[in-house]
């Protein structure tokens, strides 16, 4: 996998000294060029830049009253003076007002250039990791008791509830105000929803949400594991139980003790599992893998089903005694077709994840890109929505994110207040006469053509291989407008 070069962006009037400098650069860093202050601060807004190497004396405003400015605008940016004047008052003045990091004085040596690049590089990057390491030293250092207040704090406040994103008109409010209430009363809970739905951020805010919130919590999500995997995940093992000579292995509920573990797709659980999950919620007891002794656990259990868990019970599947063992109060979240209007904020918060994850800023989604997003079902949840973000943030060219980035199956879908819709593939869910589906899915992909085409009409008849007349024509009979004003001639 490659690895991204930092940027550095150069500052010079004078053409061949750009240069120079970018041959200089090239090889270790991304170089960006400016030959003014404008042109500069430009390249700023756009890219995300870690050191600034500026000319002194350019026309207009010099090197250090740019330099100064920048240090308001983005303090992190390590900047770098290159002048073949070396004034005192002019270095004063530039350590004092621009915060410069270092003087290359003219004619500089080609290594000299890339050595103080490289050192201003590595500071940029020291001071990140020590901003982030002193606010993890912040947090690991409170006391026993400034971190108790905190999270008693956090129960009255509602930490946890804040950090589930919704609109004010969310579906998801109601399951809301009801977890806030189950938060507080020590008892199970079973969440159900369809996988990707957010059942595990919803359990974690109901933990720090109730009088456990000092205490760990864990998460196992049991779908696709074997007994033999969910026993020693949650019971642990005495030492040579698995092999001789291994260590033994605490499990989540002696881990948890006290605290809360989840237990996602429990609907996916054999029969032999929920009998023991059943001694475990009826009793607190189990029994760790080759032990002879039975361990307790005052962990409180929060159940997710992927399912319906009571058809799984009318069908015999799922043990009707553990089901209202954990069922004790109840939660439903909703699929994210039923929450359109949450998911602008979803998108924003995943975009802005991604582009901290990748290092590529973006500043966001268009009105157009939104509406796309939004009118389709998102059958795979919020980690369907996460990976179509992160592959339009990797294919921007832009820092605006527009529609052309968007998936086919996407654009194609058929746009409505509602935002459901299945996929323009699965054809056969598509109702009326063969004409009728013909001419639907046409209106679909003439759709998805143009939006990819940013709706320059003569491309998407190109590719269509359509005449611009007959292009105009089916729009006109299929009532197809762009979502945004954009140009659409050549």
């Amino acid at each position: 996998m490659a690895t991204t070069l930092p940027t550095v962006l150069v500052v010079d009037d004078e053409p061949h000294s750009v240069a120079a400098m970018r041959m200089a650069l090239e090889d270790d860093f991304q170089v960006l060029e400016a030959g003014n202050a404008e042109q500069a601060w430009a390249l700023m807004e756009e890219h995300w830049v870690q050191v600034v190497l500026s000319d002194q004396r350019m026309p207009g405003k010099t090197g250090i009253e740019l330099l100064t400015e920048m240090r308001d605008r983005w303090p992190e940016t390590v900047r770098i003076i290159v002048t073949g004047y070396t004034e005192s008052n002019d270095m004063i003045q530039a350590i004092n007002e621009a915060g410069i990091y270092q003087f290359i004085t003219k004619p500089w040596h080609p290594d000299q250039l890339l050595m103080a690049v490289r050192n201003a590089a590595r500071l940029f990057q020291l001071a990140r990791d020590h901003e982030r390491m002193s606010l993890e030293m912040r947090y690991l250092g409170s006391t026993a008791d400034a971190k108790l207040e905190q999270q008693r704090r956090a129960l009255q406040e509602g930490l946890g509830f804040d950090k589930v994103l919704r609109g004010p008109n969310s579906s998801l409010n109601a399951t809301i105000a009801l977890a806030r209430h189950y938060a507080s009363f020590d008892v199970p809970v079973l969440i159900a929803g369809e996988p990707g739905t957010g059942k595990t951020d919803l359990a974690r805010a109901m933990h720090y949400g109730s009088l456990r919130a000092d205490r760990p919590f864990y998460e196992l999500n049991c779908a696709g594991l074997t007994d033999d995997v969910l026993r020693l995940e949650l019971f642990g093992a005495k030492r040579g139980a698995l092999r001789d000579g291994a260590p033994a292995r605490t499990g989540l509920l002696q881990r948890a003790d006290r605290g809360t573990v989840f237990l996602n797709g429990i609907d996916s659980l054999s029969p032999g599992m929920q009998i023991a999950l059943l001694r475990v919620a009826t009793e607190g007891a189990f029994d760790p893998i080759g032990g002879h002794e039975t361990l307790t656990s005052r962990a409180r259990l929060i159940a997710g089903a992927h399912g319906d868990l009571r058809a799984a019970v009318a069908d015999g599947r799922f043990r009707t005694d553990l089901f209202y063992a954990l069922a004790v109060t109840e939660l439903a979240v909703p699929p994210l077709r039923g929450r359109p209007g949450d998911i602008a904020l979803l998108a924003d918060r995943l975009l802005a994840e991604a582009a901290d994850a990748h290092g590529k800023p973006a500043r966001g989604f268009s009105n157009a890109a939104l509406d796309f997003l939004e009118g389709y079902d998102w059958p795979g949840n919020i980690p369907e929505l996460r990976n179509e973000v992160t592959r339009m943030l990797v294919l921007a060219q832009e820092m605006t994110l527009g529609p052309e980035l968007i998936s086919r199956h996407i654009l194609q879908a058929e746009p409505g207040e509602t935002g459901a819709d299945r996929e323009a593939a699965q054809v056969g869910t598509l109702d009326g006469t063969l004409k009728d589906r013909v001419e639907m899915m046409e209106a679909r992909i003439l759709r998805e053509t143009l939006t990819r085409c940013k709706w320059n009409k003569s491309r998407a008849a190109t590719e269509l291989g359509l005449s611009r007349v007959g292009l105009r024509a089916k729009l006109d009979r299929y009532g197809i407008e762009p979502h945004a004003v954009s140009s659409e001639e050549d």
